[in-house]
């Protein structure tokens, strides 16, 4: 299979004058996939009422069968055609944050392959706020169901180059439309209970929901993933570069210890840090990854960074924690991912 690249200026006004976003649309018309930029990375979409169509997702990225997709949507009358109930909670929501990075769980109705929700009850959708997904989704006039564009475990993209390194030759195409924003995904939110808990954290911080809607949880399950997940990126080791990543908590002089014991054993080490920290190590591979002062740009960098340790041929990396507290949250759940859960503390 060709993959073709479609790019495309997002600043343009008319969006629908642009040829290369109907051939894009047209591909998934026809139960195609099609991977193009969103606000937080890329995503790899098809026709989310197709079986069929979201098949081939699966089997493009090597994605499990029992971890659910997120369908984006580019109008209420979409959203209709999908959720069987909209729970006051969720209006209040999004009005407030669509488009945006907000995904909102809702009780599906049939014409929602069940290959999108994995079998379950509920339907994960959100709508973006990139001029071209909006486009792209509103000339296939279908709801499309998107995963991040990326082989499963591997970091997400945030880059259409990043697309093209992992997925070229199986997909039919990508949209490039330049560089993602905010760089990690979609806060996920059930508020089809009583009270608001938040599936997987991203772009929307848990401050900010609260401030909408009132007390919001942290599901439990993001820290015992023994379960089938309920919402996309709740299971499975994501995000990964290829050499083992390990979080360190504590000072910087007690993870640059920890990198001159690797480099003894004659190891390749890398650290991901900050721009204030960067020039306090000395290891073979440091790459800053934002500033600590400004968490939002850490989680732009992070994917970026992520896969940057592969170009570097490092065999292990080392990473600073951040804080747990608003998006810092996110930065840390999609770092745990990537590590597979391995962390050293100095206390």
């Amino acid at each position: 299979m060709n993959t073709k690249v479609w790019v495309v200026d997002k600043s343009v006004e008319n969006k629908n004058g642009y040829p290369q976003l109907e051939e894009a649309a047209a591909l998934l018309r026809q139960k195609q996939t099609v991977a193009f930029p969103t606000e937080t990375v890329y995503g790899l979409g098809a026709d989310a009422t197709s079986d069929e169509a979201v098949a081939k997702i699966f089997e493009a990225k090597g994605r499990p069968s029992d971890n659910p997709l997120i369908v984006h949507i580019a109008s209420k009358e979409q959203l209709d055609s999908m959720a069987a109930y909209i729970p006051p909670a969720a209006e209040t929501l999004m009005e407030m944050f669509w488009p945006g990075p907000l995904t909102l769980l809702f009780p599906k109705k049939k014409s929602v392959s069940d290959k999108v929700t994995a079998g379950l009850s509920t339907v994960a959708v959100r709508m973006p706020a990139h001029p071209l997904a909006l486009a792209l989704i509103q000339q296939a006039n279908v709801p499309v169901a998107a995963p991040s564009a990326n082989r499963s475990g591997r970091p997400s993209p945030t880059l259409a180059s990043h697309v093209y390194e992992d997925l070229n030759g199986r997909i039919p195409g990508i949209v490039d439309g330049g560089p993602t924003g905010i760089g990690v995904e979609s806060t996920v939110l059930d508020c089809t209970g009583d009270i608001p808990v938040i599936l997987r954290p991203g772009g929307i911080t848990k401050e900010q929901l609260e401030a909408a809607v009132g007390l919001v949880l942290l599901d439990p399950a993001l820290k015992d993933e023994t379960e089938a997940p309920k919402s996309p990126g709740m299971k499975y080791t994501h995000y990964a570069p290829k050499a083992p990543l390990t979080i360190v908590e504590g000072s910087r002089e007690f993870l640059q210890d920890l990198v001159k014991q690797r480099k003894k054993e004659g190891l390749r080490v890398g650290v991901l840090t900050t721009e204030e920290n960067q020039h306090f190590y000395e290891a073979d591979v440091i790459l800053p990854c934002g500033q600590r002062s400004d968490l939002a740009t850490v989680a732009a960098h992070l994917y970026d960074v992520l896969r940057s340790f592969d170009d570097a041929g490092v065999d292990v990396i080392y990473s600073e924690a951040f804080p747990g507290e608003g998006i810092g949250i996110a930065i840390m759940n999609r770092l745990t991912k990537a590590a597979g859960h391995r962390s050293i503390s100095e206390k």
